[in-house]
């Protein structure tokens, strides 16, 4: 199914609320942050749009779905109330804002920046409550639980406990040799998935242990052979299935496969997509799989302009069983 209305340009992210599984938040270049009801009618509606000064990079959902939030180029992180339209600015980096996440643990919402800085926030006085300087700039994070994993430039990859951010308890190279671009927790809370700009994807786990480290690989994938040449394809997106723990990979090629990171196997291949996959996320009953897909700089286009008529939000439901992992 695919989402009416969608952004006006490329998007950044798109996430599913943890709490309504037809509550769709996607953020776009378009300089908007845009709130869809994915069930109502044929295509879904757009419920409500809230502006930033510049484009967006990265949202999320609060404590409930009438907490929003969303960081960007204008360096600023911001809480967005659906219901009443008030907007709240939660606090300012020093550059680009490129990707949040909100712990439900701590109840904090936690960005991380170009300027070098993770910041926590607390949504419910707002204000900016830490700032923790890091060595290079911050590309991705996600939590689970008390945990949070920091992935930066020079492939370095921190992990903290969000009850003490004074120190990351482990401070990691990462396993892909190029530049990560995204990173995302497994729903069980024992490791963590990245993706980097080379067309990998690497699977780790949290337990520092000799043997829990034995566990970790990393594989090719996103490579087309296209006139006699290997074409490698940026992984841009990734998303652990809420249920079975199998998670779903989009790249550059257009493609969307789904993996089974336990027993290291493909489960299946999506049909190819018109343009790059910007980002992804499982509703919250496993049910659905949104896909962000719009053209970029891979495409070809000298400024990266991103022609409208790109820009696709679709919703896929999953078949019975569509998902599981081996053996499940």
């Amino acid at each position: 199914m695919t989402q009416g209305n969608p952004p006006e340009d490329a998007i950044s992210a798109l996430t599913f609320s943890p709490r309504n599984p037809t509550r769709l938040l996607v953020s776009s270049w378009d300089k908007y942050v845009h709130l869809y009801d994915t069930n109502a009618g044929l295509n879904g509606s757009k419920l409500t749009a809230f502006p930033h000064a510049a484009p967006v990079l990265d949202c999320c959902f609060g404590e409930t779905d009438g907490v929003l939030f969303s960081g960007g180029l204008d360096w600023l992180v911001k809480l967005f109330d659906p219901e009443t339209g008030k907007e709240t600015t939660l606090g300012t980096h020093d550059g680009g804002v490129k990707s949040i996440c909100y712990n439900t643990e701590i109840k904090a919402l936690i960005s991380g920046s170009w300027d070098h800085t993770v910041r926590l926030f607390d949504p419910r006085s707002p204000r900016q409550t830490s700032k923790h300087p890091q060595p290079h700039k911050i590309f991705s994070t996600s939590t689970i639980n008390h945990k949070l994993v920091v992935a930066m430039a020079s492939r370095s990859v921190y992990l903290y406990d969000v009850r003490n951010m004074a120190e990351p308890w482990q401070r990691r190279e990462s396993s892909l040799k190029f530049m990560t671009r995204t990173v995302r927790c497994m729903p069980n809370g024992q490791g963590y998935a990245s993706s980097s700009i080379e067309g990998r994807v690497a699977v780790e786990f949290f337990d520092a242990s000799d043997e829990s480290q034995k566990r970790k690989y990393a594989f090719k994938c996103h490579r087309q052979v296209e006139g006699g040449v290997d074409v490698v394809y940026p992984v841009n997106a990734l998303a652990f299935h809420p249920v079975y723990g199998t998670f779903a990979s989009g790249g550059g090629d257009g493609i969307v496969s789904l993996w089974d990171g336990m027993a290291k196997r493909r489960l299946r291949q999506y049909q190819k997509y018109p343009a790059s996959i910007a980002a992804l996320s499982f509703s919250n009953n496993g049910k659905y799989l949104a896909v962000g897909s719009s053209s970029g700089f891979e495409d070809g286009s000298e400024e990266g302009t991103c022609p409208p008529e790109s820009v696709k939000i679709l919703v896929r439901e999953l078949g019975e069983g569509e998902g599981k992992g081996k053996g499940q």
